[in-house]
């Protein structure tokens, strides 16, 4: 099933989209609900497909990904967070700030959390799992470089493009990841491949935080990450399915 949320003139709403459309879905997402048998006719945005309470993401989880940035692989799995602040739709624009010197892309799956879960195992760690989208951890690398910490360099508002849409029947276990720029693939790889798989993140985090409906982690990203300027284009594919696209422009002063 693949989930959409949706601006419409009434207000937001969540929707299934099928071969004939998008589906309204009635109720909440993360409880119960159920959906229009017609198709949607009328206006729409497309948001975001979940609005975060955090956004969560491992660091360095990809062997090769690790060795191109000269980052030491540690024992557990590292974490960090990006601001809601940072969450952008797909089809919007990641804004280049005029302090960045080098803005890179970093195609990943995304986890999105569907109920409140706190210290799970590993064996029950997809149990909280809603679905999976595409998402970019945009980076501006020489910030992140500069302050031995990546608060900085991750939070600029719309440095986390997430969506199209949310996916529910992906195999997190081995999946896909492309990453495009400007129709060229750049990116390449599985997250079968990954340091920490998902079950042990999910497992790991929620052993530091409350996870929240809503909540998504982003994974990691796997080699292959380059600069992103203003006028290019980047495409994030989970197994061959085009879910994110969006175009690099100037910062408004």
């Amino acid at each position: 099933m693949r989930i959409a949320r949706l601006r419409l003139p009434e207000g937001i709403i969540y929707a299934s989209l099928k071969e004939d459309g998008y589906h309204l879905i009635l109720g909440d997402i993360f409880a119960d609900w159920g959906e229009l048998s017609e198709p949607y006719e009328g206006e729409y945005t497309l948001l975001p497909p979940v609005d975060p309470s955090k956004v969560i993401c491992l660091g360095a989880n990809y062997k090769k990904h690790a060795e191109e940035l000269h980052l030491e692989m540690l024992p557990e799995p590292t974490i960090f967070l990006k601001p809601k602040s940072s969450v952008i739709a797909s089809g919007e624009a990641i804004r280049y700030p005029a302090c960045a010197t080098k803005v890179d892309y970093e195609a990943e799956l995304a986890v999105v959390i569907g109920k409140r879960a706190k210290n799970l195992s590993e064996a029950d760690a997809l149990s909280c799992v809603l679905g999976y989208t595409a998402a970019n951890d945009v980076t501006e690398r020489d910030m992140q470089k500069r302050d031995g910490q990546w608060t900085r360099a991750k939070s600029f508002d719309t440095f986390c493009p997430l969506g199209a849409f949310l996916d529910t029947a992906i195999d997190p276990e081995d999946v896909e990841i492309v990453g495009k720029r400007n129709g060229v693939v750049v990116q390449r790889g599985r997250t079968r491949d990954l340091i920490n798989s998902v079950k042990r993140s999910i497992a790991f985090i929620s052993g530091v935080m409350t996870l929240e409906p809503g909540d998504v982690i982003l994974t990691g990203t796997p080699e292959g990450i380059g600069a992103l300027n203003v006028g290019d284009t980047f495409e994030v594919e989970i197994d061959g399915v085009s879910m994110l696209v969006n175009r690099v422009e100037k910062e408004e002063k």
